[in-house]
């Protein structure tokens, strides 16, 4: 039983540095579109971003079930190709970036619309090209934004239920992760084992939110 709750919570805190990794790369430019581009396509983009705040897990869990399932075309052409994402855990990467792709753009976003533009124009006066700007000149400054959106899309991943359920299931060692081990071993009656797995969670997240918000005060105390 030991080896399998190591195993559940080793599954689980992958598949949120996972996520968390590859949001990072899709949530800098995407945020940063947000910010500095003027077109009339922004709002619909901004409306795709957010839905998964309001959204139930579960209608965003069963369209990538019907997408995933070898009934449709994207299924059948993944199939073909020998690529199973129903009930894997590349399944499970694909739903949680979807499902906690606004936890990561929305703190990015709202850092990057506090850099004044006399930044931008200073660097660009000094001959810096746009990427060499964003990397080197505004990353530094909006560090505070970054670590909470890194922080909030990790915890969130570790703690989605309804999208895993619904594409990954319940499979030891491949999707089985905390959120839906708890479930399963309250339905089981198994409290003792459900209070370890909820309990494990509460700490590493608390611990976790609790450091950042502790090193957010001090980027903050050192830009004034």
């Amino acid at each position: 039983m030991e080896a399998e709750f190591i195993e559940t919570m080793v599954l689980t805190f992958e598949l949120a540095s996972i996520t968390t990794l590859i949001l990072l790369f899709i949530s800098i430019p995407l945020a940063a579109f947000l910010v500095f581009t003027k077109t009339r396509f922004k709002s619909i983009v901004e409306t795709i971003v957010s839905m998964p705040l309001v959204l139930p897990p579960s209608v965003l869990g069963f369209y990538l079930l019907l997408a995933f399932s070898p009934a449709s075309f994207i299924g059948e052409f993944l199939t073909n190709h020998g690529i199973r994402l129903a009930f894997s855990f590349e399944g499970l990467v694909i739903g949680s970036v979807l499902f906690s792709l606004p936890f990561m753009v929305h703190p990015i976003q709202s850092a990057l619309s506090q850099v004044p533009r006399s930044i931008f124009e200073a660097a660009y006066t000094l001959g810096k090209s746009k990427l060499t700007t964003l990397v080197r000149v505004i990353l530094p400054l909006i560090r505070h934004g970054l670590i909470s959106g890194i922080v909030l899309a990790f915890a969130h991943t570790v703690g989605e239920f309804g999208v895993i359920l619904m594409i990954g299931g319940n499979i030891p060692d491949e999707t089985r992760v905390a959120s839906i081990a708890i479930y399963d071993e309250v339905e089981s009656l198994n409290y003792a084992m459900a209070h370890q797995y909820a309990l494990t969670l509460f700490i590493v997240t608390f611990s976790i939110l609790l450091l950042v918000y502790t090193l957010n005060k001090k980027s903050l105390e050192g830009l004034k």
